[in-house]
C-alpha cells in the first residue's frame, strides 16, 4: 500500500477508506480483511467474475451435486465494474 495516497472519509452514516496500491503490486485485489484487531478480522471479497463464480459454486451446488446439476448452473459474467456500478450478464 502507498500510505500517503490512502484516504479516509467519514460521515454520519458511512465511512470510506481509499487504498492505493504500491507500484510493485500488480493485478486486481481478490479480497480484504477488516476488523477492530487482528483476532477478529472478517474476510470480504471484491466483486469479480472469479469471486462470483466461486460464490455460486458454493451456494447453488454443494459438494453432493450431480454432473447434470452442474451443467444446468447459471453462468454469471462480469462485463464491467466501476466505483458507481457493476454490470453482469446471467446466462
Amino acid at each position: 500500500l502507498m500510505s500517503p495516497e490512502s484516504s479516509v472519509s467519514v460521515s454520519a452514516h458511512n465511512a470510506a477508506i481509499g487504498l492505493t496500491k504500491a507500484p510493485s503490486s500488480t493485478g486486481p485485489w481478490d479480497k480484504f480483511y477488516f476488523g477492530p484487531d487482528v483476532s477478529t478480522l472478517q474476510e470480504r471479497l471484491f466483486v469479480s467474475e472469479e469471486n462470483i463464480d466461486g460464490f455460486l459454486d458454493t451456494v447453488l451446488c454443494p459438494s453432493s451435486c450431480s454432473q447434470p446439476a452442474l451443467e444446468s448452473q447459471p453462468l454469471i459474467e462480469t462485463l464491467d465494474f466501476t466505483e458507481d456500478r457493476i454490470q453482469i450478464r446471467l446466462k
